[in-house]
């Protein structure tokens, strides 16, 4: 008989305790403890040695370890080929997350639809086969390979896969999965838990690859245990605004590639197009003789694209000054204006700051610093910056504009751009080997640059 008894369990990280916590002693969070039926059956046990007995695996020497090149399967998608690590492992179990109405499901079964050669098995947990069927045919009708099934229970999910023996399988979505082996509703700590973990085991044991969308929280983390990204091989965010036609597909986890690198989609009527030169994209070729807008030369993962910086220096209106920015961390804009104050002399202490990175992208690279600080004070002056001028580098607090990595990309993706001169810091041509026609100025501090920009 199933033993049934009530735990509380950490909706953060995953932890159980016999009664309710405020704070959980694990990841230190408040008011996470939900209270779940577990159900249990009892397995016979021969003096707690049963796992050791059945084991069949053995302790091997590390140098006697075979290893290779893992073989992939090409996903016809160039960006999410790159952003996996140049496709898809056999046996590999990728979690996708986003927001409501991002794109998730449309990218995955834009992906599936294209894989026509491949065998594949969509299980919905959400939508009707009526309502994939209507975004099929929007998106590509012409796939005699995709099968799909709308089921939540995993036990008949098992038995569909098993039936339909597929080369990929597809999880829509994680969360709404539930597994009868445990007494609690979809969704939550326990079953979320329980069913990735049959679904790892089920992709390890078969060699088959196997996608999971899963939703996010209202802080923009996966929604379940934290052990759902433990347990998986690959965690992609798919990201942008909807108010944006871009999407971005970062790689949070990847045990097959590098975590660095970056997809960009266009959102259309049918479907996601791939963006493969989103700097063109990125600028507008129109803001000839308008201030507070300067060309920035950014890499993002290994991608090197220009991205508009546009900025707004406005007199306070009221007592304390507004500091906003869209796209840019706000702290390192405070940060530049308060180095703009103190080492270049301007005042802006009285001044309202916007700051937007257009496109609705947001940009990690320190790289972008020297086109920021370009940006506002081209607003506060009214000056304009020449058209055809771009630049890169990052400020340090003493004033200096600091060397950035991967500088031949960035200045090869200005030429190739058209742009006539790129100001790049001090120092750092290290190693630079092309030949370009685009005339490069190096620049050593903040007031250099202004110089070669305002005169």
């Amino acid at each position: 008989m199933a033993k049934v008894k009530s735990v509380y369990v950490c909706s953060n990280c995953g932890n159980d305790s016999p009664k309710w916590l405020g704070k959980c002693p694990v990841c230190g969070e408040w008011n996470t403890y939900v209270e779940e039926l577990v159900s249990k059956e009892k397995s016979p046990s021969k003096g707690g040695l049963t796992a050791f007995e059945t084991s069949k695996a053995k302790p091997l020497l590390l140098k006697n370890v075979e290893t290779g090149e893992e073989p992939r399967i090409d996903l016809l998608d160039g960006e999410l080929n790159r952003v996996l690590g140049g496709g898809m492992v056999p046996g590999s179990l990728v979690l996708i997350g986003g927001e409501p109405g991002i794109g998730k499901s449309t990218l995955i079964l834009q992906t599936v639809l294209n894989l026509k050669s491949l065998k594949t098995l969509y299980v919905s947990g959400e939508e009707s086969a009526r309502q994939l069927k209507l975004r099929a045919d929007r998106i590509n009708p012409a796939n005699d390979n995709c099968y799909i099934v709308c089921e939540t229970n995993l036990e008949q999910i098992f038995v569909h896969i098993q039936n339909v023996n597929p080369g990929l399988v597809i999880v829509d979505s994680i969360q709404t999965i539930y597994t009868d082996a445990v007494e609690s509703s979809p969704g939550s700590v326990s079953q979320v838990r329980e069913c990735s973990a049959a679904i790892l085991k089920f992709a390890k044991e078969t060699n088959t690859p196997v996608v999971v969308i899963g939703h996010i929280n209202k802080e923009g983390s996966i929604a379940g245990p934290k052990v759902l990204e433990h347990i998986v091989d690959t965690v992609l965010q798919f990201e942008g605004d909807q108010h944006y036609m871009y999407r971005i597909l970062r790689s949070i986890k990847n045990r097959f590639g590098s975590t660095a690198e970056l997809g960009i989609y266009e959102m259309r009527q049918n479907g996601l197009r791939e963006v493969s030169n989103p700097s063109e994209l990125l600028l507008t070729q129109n803001h000839e003789g308008l201030s507070g807008v300067s060309i920035a030369a950014a890499i993002e993962g290994v991608r090197p694209f220009l991205i508009e910086t546009q900025a707004l220096v406005s007199t306070a209106a009221y007592g304390t000054p507004q500091r906003s920015a869209t796209g840019f961390d706000l702290r390192r804009m405070n940060m530049l204006l308060a180095v703009l104050e103190k080492r270049a002399g301007f005042k802006l202490i009285q001044k309202d700051v916007f700051l937007n990175i257009a496109g609705g992208l947001k940009v990690n690279d320190p790289a972008m610093d020297l086109a920021v600080i370009s940006a506002v004070l081209s607003s506060s002056l009214d000056l304009s910056i020449e058209k055809h001028v771009c630049m890169t580098g990052e400020v340090g607090l003493s004033g200096e504009i600091r060397p950035v990595n991967r500088i031949e990309q960035r200045v090869l993706e200005a030429e190739k751009l058209g742009f006539t001169k790129i100001l790049i810091p001090q120092n750092n041509l290290k190693g630079f080997t092309s030949k370009v026609n685009i005339e490069i100025v190096q620049v050593r501090k903040v007031e250099e640059a202004f110089r070669q920009l305002f005169g």
